[in-house]
């Protein structure tokens, strides 16, 4: 019983060309929902609790997508998105705003501060793993050109 949690839970490991994608929340049962969900569908998942802890793993990482809770403490999803946007290696990267509230004005604000989606909560699976595909074609689409 001394294995590690990859041999006690079925999570396949993920494959070093899978889509690598960022879930920030506050909340750790959304976090850990997410990753469980992504994860056994064979994509690369980096979780951060803020804004702050998620702007030092954007550089190490470099995801493909990420994901941000809006209602954060000390740094919100919108600045989150903000300046993922706003650095020139990490702007092409793909933002999808998470929240609670399904508001026009927070749709709005979320364009304005760069984010190509947003998905309400709680989130089903289908509806999370739509918005991972909506960008997945476009990562696949952009390695085939870079391979040729």
């Amino acid at each position: 019983m001394n294995g590690s949690l990859q041999d006690r839970v079925d999570v396949p490991t993920p494959d070093p060309r899978a889509m690598r994608i960022m879930v920030i929340d506050d909340s750790k049962t959304i976090r850990r929902t997410a990753e469980t969900l992504l994860s056994r569908e064979g994509f690369d998942v980096i979780t951060a609790q803020d804004g702050y802890e998620a702007l030092g793993l954007v550089v190490r990482h470099r995801p493909d997508l990420v994901f941000v809770d809006i209602m954060m403490p000390r740094l919100d999803g919108y600045q989150t998105c903000a300046l993922i946007k706003r650095h020139p290696d990490f702007r092409r990267i793909p933002v999808v705003l998470l929240s609670s509230k399904d508001g026009l004005f927070d749709r709005a604000k979320g364009r304005l501060v760069g984010s190509e989606r947003y998905l309400t909560k709680p989130f089903t699976r289908e509806e999370l793993l739509e918005a991972v595909s909506a960008f997945a074609a476009d990562r696949e689409q952009t390695m085939t050109e870079t391979a040729q």
